[in-house]
């Protein structure tokens, strides 16, 4: 919940609540049950604890940057993405609805933003946005994303996603946790609904202290559909552990390695050293948003 942050594919974080609960097997490692605010405020994850709302000062901050929409514009050329959440779900059931309803109502304020909500409960969006038959109209700003790790949660929510009206709709495929076939996905939509219909995808490999390696082909494969159908790509990054063969020479690796269900060995260098090459490359593209 800062002005800046490290993550890739955002410029600035924004954390109305703190607070979540595990609902999937990428939440096993929860970053954000673990982070610094979490700890700092005691909160404690799970279905049924409190969450904390965060101080009216850090609420300000959207305001000061859509003020300051103009300079960021002409230093950056593009607009500001502001990654709503990174330590909660806008979506999650136990959040008060007034909250929620201050949350839009700052997004409505603030439309010189890119706002960028991403959920592992896509089913709850529809009944959950202000507007959920005209929300593209009325939110041009807002990129609606859905967390998928592995196929069958890619067969569950890729098309729940589809059926909300956003202006950006974009996957964030991390931590991949197994291979996914976005194609096969699409041919289950009907035919005004596809592949061609997700506007970004992000994906790459886990981090911290329990880190589970991704394959390399898992990855690509992701890579080269997006190519193929013309759909912008972000590789975040490999995460902790790297494929021994092609992408792990000349840096120190523990001497422990694993290896993928497909045949993969990986070694664990570390987040940092792994970096974010898939092939020599670094993937960071993005889609268009409103106004960019």
């Amino acid at each position: 919940m800062s002005e800046q942050t490290n993550i890739e594919w955002c410029d600035s974080t924004f954390n109305p609540w703190i607070g979540c609960a595990k609902v999937s097997p990428a939440c096993d490692d929860c970053y954000a049950a673990r982070s610094t605010p979490a700890r700092t405020m005691n909160v404690v994850w799970g279905a049924k604890e409190q969450r904390r709302r965060t101080s009216a000062s850090n609420w300000a901050l959207p305001l000061r940057w859509n003020a300051t929409a103009a300079q960021f514009q002409a230093k950056h050329g593009r607009r500001q993405r502001v990654f709503c959440a990174s330590l909660a779900d806008v979506f999650d059931n136990q959040v008060p609805t007034e909250w929620r309803d201050d949350l839009w109502r700052l997004i409505e304020a603030t439309p010189n933003l890119d706002w960028l909500l991403l959920t592992k409960r896509i089913g709850n969006a529809a009944n959950m946005l202000p507007d959920s038959s005209d929300f593209d109209r009325l939110y041009p700003h807002v990129w609606l994303g859905s967390t998928i790790c592995n196929q069958a949660e890619a067969n569950r929510d890729i098309l729940k996603l589809l059926e909300v009206p956003a202006r950006v709709r974009f996957l964030s495929i991390e931590p991949l946790l197994g291979p996914v076939d976005l194609m096969s996905t699409a041919k289950d939509c009907s035919e005004t609904m596809g592949l061609q219909h997700i506007d970004w995808v992000i994906a790459g490999g886990e981090s911290g202290p329990r880190a589970r390696p991704m394959s390399p082909d898992w990855i690509r494969k992701l890579r080269d559909q997006c190519s193929a159908a013309g759909v912008p790509f972000l590789f975040k990054q490999w995460g902790e552990w790297i494929p021994m063969l092609g992408q792990a020479e000349g840096l120190t690796v523990r001497p422990n390695k694993a290896t993928t269900e497909d045949g993969w060995v990986m070694g664990w260098a570390g987040k940092k050293a792994s970096g974010r090459l898939l092939d020599g490359v670094e993937h960071n593209e993005f889609p268009l948003g409103q106004g960019n």
